[in-house]
């Protein structure tokens, strides 16, 4: 009998830079755990043959953030098939316009197209649909799926072999369990275009906290869904067979997934029995270091970066995101705890809190560069991202936004602060990274660094790529990957075409410039490390952050002598007095 075929596209989109042309790299930055996902579950379907024995399937992945989209292409090849589908995978707001204009040419054509990823899920999850964007989508005929693929991909496969696919699946109320399904499975060939021929996956989902900025609550839940230790040594065994040893562990709060020791006594057992080599970046919040044994653990079983959700110094910027779990008398405990075990620390910093003023922001950077031991530090605008608490609260109270998602990438100012002026807030935003990494306290890293017998070498690197990133590609760091593509067909939806006598010498002239950048900065930050390790006594370098924490900190560190730090430590001891039931003296007259 003859198999009919099936061709299916699975794209990650990226989005678009000021000038409208998509970012893309040769090797990109951080890979797609969503299209490792359902790329895992598409090859589970097809190799259980879910769909019947008639069907020979034609699967093609394509992360965008590395590879050019011939839409033609994509066109010709589906129409070859007996029936095709392209599906756009783990969209976030900012990727959104970018996978309608993706989307349109091939409607055109008579393609099907099916979106999913965090923007619909959001916007189904805290706007019930009411996005100017999702409608857009519904009117052009998009297919539109909220919630996670496992368990329903299988149903969207079936209704686009009748051509029947529904305007819009919504399991935003029905979020499966993960445990004993599919893995998440990228092939070497795509995990080589990484910078550092990174691969990803999530161990869990969810997350308990409630912090008002974020959409991972409000798309994943708040309760722990996680896979079990087998099905982690399945991921790496399988990755190690194709060559890849280094992962990025994409759980929001890997310390709060209910079986974090399990799986890492598993990966401990691999490594120090087995002999295996392999090592992973985590994301954790800033109380991870009270849980007995966790920094140990992780990194024994190969953790050597870790991002933190550190936000802010000042606790009332924290209060107001509802970050309620973040101490600024942990910090310093915390970050010298992974110190201790050799551990690289990133920690994100939110600028634009109500309160936020140029002068207080610029403040507590130095403080942070004094007194807090932590490596690199990441600065954000803070962003009403649809999906999230502080996205629904501005909408329903009819605030201004602004109205293009492509700008929703962290990275661009989008709606009015209270006390700065948009460009105010521009230029603190600009300044924020060049008043963390100055000369002088990139070599304070490296010596950290050395003390900590973390490799100053590493500590380069990173410092380039975070200070170059926005001051010579014009984006965040987390986008930024190795030497930047243009494509001058990629436009924008609706604007021009630049012609290719002007568009190609730009485009040369502006990569020439750009690398010679990036060498200039690595030479200055590379005399920093090579001072750094030509000094005999590095190993014996101490400063104000790195001393051991002790009962008085709180009278020697700038951290807690701001009004607002003072009025928390103040709360935070009435609370504890009333924990052990001490009560407060009664007042005088």
């Amino acid at each position: 009998m003859t198999k009919r075929k099936f061709c299916l596209y699975l794209i990650k989109p990226s989005h678009y830079d000021d000038q409208g042309y998509v970012i893309q790299w040769r090797l990109s930055p951080i890979p797609s755990n969503s299209l490792a996902s359902v790329h895992g579950l598409t090859i589970n379907i097809i190799e259980s043959k879910m769909l019947g024995d008639d069907w020979d399937f034609d699967v093609v992945t394509i992360d965008e953030t590395n590879t050019i989209i011939d839409v033609q292409g994509v066109i010709d090849r589906v129409q070859q098939a007996d029936v095709g589908l392209v599906m756009l995978i783990g969209v976030q707001s900012n990727q959104f316009p970018r996978s309608l204009d993706l989307a349109r040419p091939l409607l055109k054509a008579g393609v099907q197209v099916a979106i999913g990823g965090f923007h619909v899920s959001g916007v189904i999850s805290m706007l019930n649909g009411e996005d100017a964007d999702f409608k857009t989508a519904q009117q052009m005929g998009i297919s539109l799926f909220a919630g996670e693929s496992e368990g329903r991909l299988q149903e969207v496969f079936g209704d686009a072999i009748n051509g029947t696919l529904k305007p819009l699946y919504n399991f935003m109320n029905d979020l499966p369990g993960i445990e004993d399904t599919p893995v998440p499975f990228m092939p070497a060939d795509h995990v080589a275009r990484t910078a550092y021929n990174l691969t990803s996956f999530d161990a869990g989902r969810g997350c308990p906290y409630q912090c008002s900025f974020c959409t991972i609550i409000n798309v994943q839940g708040r309760k722990s869904r996680r896979r079990s230790p087998d099905d982690i040594e399945k991921i790496i065994r399988l990755n190690m067979s194709q060559g890849v040893h280094r992962y990025f562990i994409t759980d929001d709060n890997f310390a709060r997934n209910k079986d974090w020791e399990a799986i890492m006594d598993r990966l401990i057992h691999m490594r120090e029995v087995e002999g295996l080599k392999f090592n992973f970046i985590i994301q954790v919040d800033t109380l991870c270091h009270r849980i007995p044994n966790f920094i140990e653990k992780c990194a024994r079983a190969g953790v050597t970066r870790v991002f933190i959700g550190l936000e802010n110094v000042n606790p009332a910027n924290l209060k107001d995101a509802k970050k309620r779990q973040n101490k600024i008398t942990e910090y310093r405990t915390m970050l010298l705890a992974w110190k201790q075990w050799h551990v690289i620390t990133y920690a994100g910093y939110i600028l634009g809190f109500p309160t936020d003023t140029p002068e207080r922001i610029m403040h507590d950077i130095d403080v942070v560069k004094r007194e807090l031991p932590v490596d690199i530090l990441e600065f954000f605008f803070l962003t009403p991202l649809p999906g999230s608490e502080d996205h629904q609260k501005l909408h329903r109270a009819g605030v201004a936004m602004d109205p293009d998602l492509n700008k929703y990438d962290l990275n661009h100012v989008t709606t009015a602060h209270q006390l700065m002026s948009k460009a105010e807030f521009e230029k603190v935003y600009a300044d924020a990274w060049s008043r963390y990494y100055t000369l002088d306290h990139v070599e304070t890293l490296m010596r950290r660094a050395a003390v900590s017998k973390i490799s100053t070498s590493q500590v380069l690197l990173l410092s380039t790529w975070f200070m170059g990133a926005l001051k010579i590609e014009g984006v965040h760091p987390l986008e930024v990957g190795w030497i930047r593509i243009k494509s001058r067909l990629n436009r924008r939806y609706g604007m021009k075409i630049e012609p290719a006598v002007l568009f190609y010498p730009k485009y040369y002239a502006e990569l020439g410039w750009k690398l010679a950048r990036w060498g200039w900065l690595y030479f200055r930050f590379g005399l920093k490390q090579l001072k750094v390790e030509r000094d005999p006594n590095r190993h014996a370098y101490t400063d104000h952050a790195m001393t051991p924490v002790t009962d008085h900190d709180e009278q020697d560190f700038e951290l807690f002598k701001t009004t607002d730090a003072q009025a928390w430590l103040n709360q935070e001891k009435r609370i504890d007095k009333a924990r052990h039931g001490i009560s407060e003296p009664a007042d005088t007259v």
